[in-house]
């Protein structure tokens, strides 16, 4: 069995919901914006993430996943029986730099109005937000935003690692490590910094010191007596000697 990191085709949208779905599952800050999990919609989630999904497709975001790939000679093993050939395995989902003073493309403005109106569709699909904490969910973006204009100093902009995963089948074979390095060796390349948020401390932040981020700041989300915290980190260009 192999993997082979490849470029988001909407054929693969299914794999990687699935995928982020289930990697997810017990992190903090899902657990801390979706809190009452007797209103989560698993369905409805699904119908969100493959919207924005779309949106990066049709935005042009770097964003690969990780799939089974197998040679018609390869022996099958148990693992690759439960893994057939084209499972998404691992997802990595970038945003492209940006330099703040640049104002927002045509196409891009015009693929936010789309995500807003498929979101608006999923609404009144599904009847509401599948669980989401709004009031939590604008805390955040609030949170983040500041967060991002005390540490954002480089004014080409960074390429921002929105979510990384790997499926628990999977790990242990260097899959996030592969995902990672396919957008940083590019920003290697066009020297811009990356950055990324992580709301596991541990191993997380450690797992990141060892590609070349740097831990910069610690956030917290805070709605009554519920903390989420993020750990936010930058990478800075590294040069081949």
């Amino acid at each position: 069995m192999s993997i082979e990191i490849v470029p988001l085709t909407e054929t693969d949208i299914p794999g990687a919901v699935d995928c982020v779905q289930k990697s997810f599952a017990d992190d903090p800050y899902f657990r801390w914006a979706f809190d009452d999990p007797s209103k989560f919609n698993i369905q409805r989630n699904a119908a969100s993430l493959a919207a924005h999904f779309r949106y990066g497709i049709n935005c042009n975001c770097p964003i690969s996943v990780a799939k089974i790939s197998r040679a018609a000679n390869e022996t099958k093993s148990d693992v690759e029986v439960r893994l057939p050939a084209g499972t998404v395995v691992g997802v990595a989902w970038w945003y492209s730099p940006r330099e703040p003073s640049m104002s927002q493309t045509w196409s891009v403005w015009a693929q936010d109005w789309l995500l807003s109106f498929r979101q608006l569709m999923n609404n009144i699909r599904f009847l509401g937000r599948g669980g989401l904490n709004v009031h939590r969910y604008w805390i955040w973006k609030q949170v983040q935003q500041t967060a991002h204009d005390a540490i954002w100093q480089d004014p080409r902009g960074y390429y921002f690692c929105n979510v990384v995963c790997v499926d628990s089948e999977a790990r242990g074979m260097g899959v996030g490590k592969k995902l990672m390095e396919n957008v940083m060796e590019k920003a290697d390349r066009e020297n811009i910094p990356c950055y990324l948020e992580s709301s596991k401390g541990y191993p997380n932040v450690g797992i990141y010191e060892k590609m070349g981020f740097e831990l910069v700041k610690e956030i917290e989300c805070v709605d009554g007596g519920d903390v989420c915290k993020l750990y936010c980190m930058i990478r800075n260009p590294k040069s081949k000697e």
